[in-house]
C-alpha cells in the first residue's frame, strides 16, 4: 500500500521546490580546491526573504494536507474493502527477507530528504527545515499500519514502523553530523520468473510487479566518498560504490509452500558502482529537478553478486 504515498510523494517533489544540497558554509578556496570542485553542483542557501515565506510555506502546507488525506481516503475505500476488525499487531519481520522493510526505510529516507528541501525552497530556516521535515517519512508512511491494523488478512506491524523511523532518522543523522546526503539509499528492479508463479500477489502487470514482487527489487547504499576526500582529489563526485541487498525465490513466506515448488529462499550481497545524477552540471532548472528525483534509483552497472548458493558471480550489467 505504500506505493501509493510513494508516487504521490515523487510527482510532489518533480513540481514542488528546486533541489537543495550541501547547506554548511565552507572556507573559500584556493585554486586547486576550485579546480578539483569544478564538477560540484552548485549550492542553494534557504531563502531568508519573510515575505518569501508567508507566501510559499502555506500553498507548500495545504497542498500536502489535502493530497495525502485525500490519498488515504481513497486508500481506505479501495484497497481495504473487506471487513474490518479491532486494532491488532502482526510480527512479519521475518517475512520476505526484510525486503519489505528496506523498502519502508528507503521510502522513509526520501521522503523526509524531499520535505526537508521543500521546506528550505519556502523558505524555512534551516535547522527548523531540518527537524520539522525531517520526521515527514516517518508521519506519511506510519498511518498505513492502523489501516493494516483493522484488516483480517494484516495487522500493524511494529518493525514497519521501526523501519519507518530509521529512515527518516537516517536522514536527520547525516545532515546533523555533515550538512548533507552523503550515503543515499536507491532502489532498481528487474523482472523475474516468480510472479507468474503468484500474480495475485506478486503482481500482473509490469507495473505491480515493480512494486510488489520482492524477487525483482534490490536496495542500495550508495557511498558519495569524494566528499571525504581531500580538496585536491581527482576523484568525480558524481561516481560512487555501491552496496546493494536483495533475495530471490520468494513465491509464499512459508517455507514449506515454497519447498514444494522446489525454492529454496535465499538472500544476496552485491558491490557495484552508481552514478549521482545530482552531481551532474547542467542549467536546466527541469533536469535538475528530475535528476533530483531520479536520485533516488540506482542506474544499471556492472556488479558483484555473492550468494550461499552460487558463492561470487559476476554481473555483466545489473539492474
Amino acid at each position: 500500500m505504500l506505493w501509493v504515498i510513494r508516487v504521490f510523494w515523487l510527482g510532489l517533489l518533480l513540481v514542488g521546490g528546486r533541489p537543495a544540497f550541501a547547506q554548511v558554509p565552507r572556507a573559500q578556496p584556493d585554486t586547486l580546491t576550485l579546480r578539483a570542485t569544478a564538477a560540484t553542483p552548485p549550492q542553494f542557501p534557504p531563502p531568508s526573504d519573510s515575505s518569501l515565506l508567508s507566501r510559499r510555506l502555506p500553498i507548500l502546507a495545504s497542498g500536502l494536507a489535502v493530497s495525502y488525506t485525500g490519498t488515504l481516503y481513497l486508500l481506505s475505500k479501495s484497497w481495504y474493502t473487506g471487513a474490518r476488525v479491532p486494532l491488532h499487531w502482526f510480527d512479519d519481520a521475518r517475512e520476505w527477507k526484510q525486503l519489505d522493510k528496506a523498502g519502508h526505510f528507503w521510502g522513509a529516507f526520501h521522503e523526509s530528504r524531499g520535505a526537508v528541501d521543500m521546506l528550505r525552497w519556502a523558505g524555512v530556516p534551516e535547522r527548523r527545515a531540518l527537524w520539522y521535515g525531517g520526521f515527514v517519512g516517518f508521519l506519511l508512511q506510519s498511518p498505513i499500519e492502523l489501516l493494516d491494523g483493522r484488516d483480517p488478512a494484516y495487522g500493524a506491524s511494529a518493525p514497519d514502523l521501526a523501519a519507518n523511523f530509521l529512515g527518516s532518522a537516517g536522514l536527520i543523522g547525516q545532515q546533523l553530523a555533515w550538512g548533507e546526503v552523503r550515503i543515499m539509499p536507491k532502489y532498481s528492479f528487474h523482472t523475474t520468473r516468480y510472479a507468474a508463479l503468484r500474480p495475485n500477489v506478486l503482481g500482473k502487470s509490469l507495473g505491480e510487479q515493480h512494486l510488489k514482487d520482492y524477487n525483482g527489487q534490490t536496495y542500495w547504499l550508495c557511498v558519495d566518498v569524494g566528499a571525504w576526500l581531500p580538496a585536491s582529489s581527482r576523484w568525480p563526485r558524481w561516481l560512487q560504490p555501491a552496496l546493494g541487498y536483495g533475495a530471490q525465490q520468494m513465491v509464499y513466506n512459508d517455507p514449506k509452500a515454497n519447498a514444494a515448488l522446489g525454492l529454496h529462499p535465499y538472500r544476496q550481497y552485491y558491490l557495484s558502482l552508481d552514478v549521482d545524477l545530482r552531481r551532474i552540471p547542467t542549467r536546466s532548472k527541469l533536469l535538475k529537478r528530475v535528476f533530483y528525483v531520479a536520485s533516488i534509483f540506482h542506474l544499471p552497472a556492472p556488479a558483484l553478486e555473492f550468494n550461499r548458493q552460487r558463492g561470487v558471480v559476476v554481473r555483466g550489467l545489473y539492474y
